[in-house]
């Protein structure tokens, strides 16, 4: 099981994701795509990632918005996974030109 971070780790690694932003126990953020097609694509990117490393992000659609949001609910917090997802998310946001 991963390890929950400290306030302190959380915020030292909010620092290096300056889109992504904590609400209580968990770090979100919103991508604005073309259009629906393309933020049914990153989601589609996104979901074969989070199957891959097991780790499964919240996803809110709106049309052209995406909002993920991370959180270990094993860990009752944030750990290293939450950021990883991020980071990997943010890649495939590029990727799929969001």
């Amino acid at each position: 099981m991963a390890e929950k971070l400290s306030a302190s780790q959380v915020e030292g690694q909010l620092a290096t994701l300056p889109e992504w932003s904590r609400t209580g126990e968990l770090i979100e953020r919103t991508y604005l795509c073309a259009n629906f097609v393309a933020s049914m694509q990153f989601v589609n990117a996104v979901a074969i990632e989070a199957e891959r490393t097991q780790h499964h992000p919240d996803i809110l659609i709106k049309y052209n918005r995406v909002t993920l949001g991370f959180s270990t609910h094993d860990a009752g917090g944030l750990t290293e996974k939450d950021f990883h997802g991020a980071r990997t998310a943010d890649t495939l946001a590029v990727a799929h030109s969001v």
